[in-house]
């Protein structure tokens, strides 16, 4: 890649610049639906599970949907609104009239799809440390694990978002991807309780769970060394799949 810091920073200024006119309907379905997942679940069915994985059941949950949030805000940028920017208000088409490259765009969407996700991830770390459910020394490790979790699901969006023709096809995106990966990856009960064999070999190959094994290890001071392959996955996939980004951005921008 060649890429300009200044260029990609002025692509990160404008959506910054874009977002702060509308921030107040933007945050709020994507913020509160975690707040209204560790509401239901892990304060209603906390009050008849009271242990899952060694603690109580709304202190095992905020970890998991920290990352949950963090996925989320990321997602939600790089697809509807990458989408839009590039096949319907053409904001792209008008950037490529000036210095910036292709790979400028790709580079200022990535750092602003881990904005959004640092956004979205830190307030709804805050909420889960005042009510208790993870400890505030975390915050400098809560921190890395959402910029992680920001990366990796910048990098898997974008892949998306530049192979599809349609914007309806997103909704295959969230149902059938996004929806599965909530539900599987450690954040509502432990995997390794409850799957065997070739299933947890399958549950490793799952983009959420690494950021929500760190963060919920991290958030316990339990470190261990698989942290260690959670980190090399989230940085060797997001690499691998920024690099096929690369090469279909130019192909949708500059063809």
């Amino acid at each position: 890649m060649n890429i300009s810091l200044p260029h990609a920073l002025a692509v990160w200024q404008r959506n910054l610049a874009m977002y702060r006119r509308t921030w107040k309907w933007n945050i709020l379905p994507n913020f509160f639906e975690p707040v209204f997942y560790l509401m239901a679940i892990g304060i209603g069915l906390g009050a008849y599970v009271q242990q899952m994985g060694g603690l109580p059941y709304a202190a095992f949950l905020a970890p998991g949907l920290v990352c949950v949030a963090a996925m989320n805000g990321a997602s939600f940028e790089v697809t509807y609104n990458i989408f839009v920017r590039m096949h319907f208000e053409k904001t792209y088409d008008a950037m490529l009239t000036t210095p910036v490259q292709p790979d400028d765009i790709l580079a200022g969407e990535v750092l602003w799809a881990i904005t959004r996700a640092t956004i979205y991830g830190g307030c709804f770390y805050l909420v889960t440390t005042a009510w208790g459910l993870t400890p505030w020394q975390a915050a400098p490790w809560a921190l890395v694990v959402i910029v992680l979790s920001g990366l990796l699901f910048a990098a898997v969006g974008l892949v998306f978002s530049l192979q599809i023709v349609t914007i309806d096809l997103f909704s295959f995106y969230f149902t059938l991807f996004l929806t599965p990966l909530f539900l599987f990856s450690d954040v509502f009960f432990p995997l390794a309780e409850r799957l065997s064999g070739v299933w947890l070999w399958v549950a490793e190959a799952l983009p959420l769970l690494h950021p929500v094994r760190l963060a919920r290890l991290g958030f316990a001071s339990r470190w261990s060394v698989v942290m260690l392959w959670d980190v090399a996955y989230i940085l060797g996939v997001s690499a691998l799949l920024l690099a096929i980004c690369h090469r279909s951005i130019h192909k949708r921008l500059t063809a």
